[in-house]
């Protein structure tokens, strides 16, 4: 697998630049664009007093790009939108969490380092189960999908995350597409080609068959119909 490239990106980590717009990667991750946004721009509340307040971001991003999300950015979001498969989240019991889970593991951005897995998932849930008043079993139940989620992310040797399999029913289906800032400027792609799944899906709405694609890409139909399911239900609610 080909290293990444910072020259193209003026010396800056492909990964950390800025490139989705919080529709798309709400799109990518299966998540209510609404929930998004309030992830990464913070949401307004009421205390018990009456009084309106606005929360923090639980995902921060730059200032210079408020409107657009890097490809770490897309990995928290994946991280805590498979908490959100169990739990509705309070961004504030998430944010309360997370921050826990920083000072005790001194990591600014836990959810996108190796780290997360060996130690910050049981902080985490502990944390957070605590404040959702999750019992025992409710936390496993987070634990379990939190680790089977974290496995679907490829690391680099400084456990950094570099690709991402994003999963629509379960966390254990095959990987059959990937988000990777190598491979068609980070876009959703057929699992290891560079090619995009939306590109896939206009085609056949184009009127050409699953057969004519599989031979034209030289894929396995199967992996055209994984295309094809993907972007049918990509659309977030």
């Amino acid at each position: 697998m080909s290293a990444l490239n910072p020259d193209l990106y003026s010396g800056k980590d492909p990964r950390d630049v800025p490139t989705y717009s919080v529709p798309e990667a709400a799109n990518y991750l299966r998540i209510p664009l609404t929930t998004l946004h309030a992830w990464i721009a913070g949401q307004r509340y009421r205390t018990r007093t009456g009084q309106s307040r606005k929360a923090r971001p639980v995902i921060r991003v730059s200032p210079d790009s408020p409107r657009l999300l890097s490809f770490w950015h897309l990995v928290e979001a994946y991280v805590l939108a498979a908490i959100r498969r169990e739990h509705q989240v309070s961004l504030q019991k998430v944010r309360v969490a997370l921050d826990f889970v920083r000072k005790d593991t001194g990591l600014d951005r836990p959810l996108i380092k190796e780290d997360f897995l060996t130690d910050g998932v049981r902080l985490f849930v502990e944390r957070y189960g605590e404040l959702v008043e999750a019992n025992e079993k409710g936390q496993l139940a987070i634990k379990s999908l939190l680790e089977a989620s974290l496995q679907r992310i490829d690391r680099d040797p400084k456990g950094l995350a570099e690709r991402l399999f994003p999963w629509t029913r379960e966390p254990h289906e095959p990987r059959s597409v990937e988000i990777d800032p190598r491979r068609a400027f980070g876009r959703l792609v057929i699992v290891g080609t560079g090619i995009s799944t939306a590109v896939v899906a206009d085609r056949v709405r184009a009127g050409e068959s699953i057969q004519h694609l599989a031979e034209d890409y030289r894929l396995d139909v199967s992996q055209i119909e994984a295309a094809i399911r993907w972007e049918l239900g990509a659309t977030a609610a």
